[in-house]
């Protein structure tokens, strides 16, 4: 199955998720498609149709993203570009911190992924999951990625942050863990 993305990270969390899957990276000479969907299930399956497309066989793509309530839904599905293209994971999480700050609201958000796959034969299937949470106002933990140092998940009996969370304790709950066991239970029926 090719998994629509040249980021190893995404990779190597994908096959953890998914054992027993063959999950291969695209080609570095890939050209990836422009994502100009308006939701995250129009940009996943943006990508998975591509990759289908140029390369055959069995395709998956995730999109994902946080939506904070305060915010109406930001940064949504410019997550990884809130505070511009380039920006760095830092600029995107100081972005979101000042603007839920000013908004005085509750810090509720939600973690966002959807994966689409398309088979072998081009049916397309669509599957999407959530964490919610809140926002901390300072960073916590070494580990994780993104928004993670500042998103404390309903889903655990304490006050640690994703990236407080041990590997397997961020899998069970998180919003792509959650997705890839709706896929998985799929691909099993």
């Amino acid at each position: 199955m090719i998994l629509a993305t040249s980021n190893l990270h995404k990779v190597g969390e994908m096959r953890e998720l998914l054992p027993g899957i063959d999950l291969q990276p695209l080609p570095e000479s890939y050209e990836s498609p422009v994502e100009d969907g308006d939701t995250f299930e129009a940009n996943a399956l943006i990508k998975a149709r591509a990759a289908h497309a140029a390369l055959g066989g069995v395709a998956l793509a995730d999109d994902s993203g946080i939506e904070s309530f305060d915010l109406g839904g930001a940064p949504g599905i410019y997550s990884a570009r809130y505070a511009g293209e380039g920006a760095s994971d830092e600029e995107n999480l100081d972005k979101l911190l000042r603007e839920v700050d000013a908004s005085g609201g509750e810090r509720r958000a939600a973690y966002v992924c959807v994966l689409a796959m398309i088979d072998g034969d081009g049916t397309e299937h669509v599957f999407e999951a959530n964490c919610e949470g809140r926002l901390l106002r300072e960073r916590r933990g070494a580990g994780g990625f993104g928004y993670d140092p500042i998103f404390v998940p309903d889903d655990t009996n304490d006050e640690r942050t994703m990236s407080e969370l041990s590997a397997d304790e961020k899998n069970a709950i998180s919003h792509r863990g959650r997705a890839a066991r709706l896929l998985a239970a799929h691909l099993s029926d």
